[in-house]
């Protein structure tokens, strides 16, 4: 029930592009697809609806992708 009152509060939030739950078996963790200028006020936000409805303090890590693989230099 936490993981989908996560879900369910991300997803309400302004700049979220998505959510969902993951891991459920160990515990589990929502992972937030969050526009950048919105993770402060969505942090705030979440910490304070999610320990209202649980009396826990939720903990929140912020984290951004890489560029991935690509070609550094081609030789032949």
């Amino acid at each position: 029930p936490e993981l989908d009152l996560l879900v369910d509060l991300a997803l309400k939030q302004e700049g979220v592009l998505g959510a969902r739950m993951t891991g459920a078996g160990f515990g589990g963790c929502t992972v937030n697809l969050i526009e950048k200028n919105y993770i402060g006020a969505f942090k705030k936000s979440i910490k304070n609806e999610y320990k209202k409805n649980t009396g826990i303090n939720p903990d929140i890590y912020v984290a951004s992708s890489a560029e991935g693989a690509k070609v550094i230099e081609l030789i032949q």
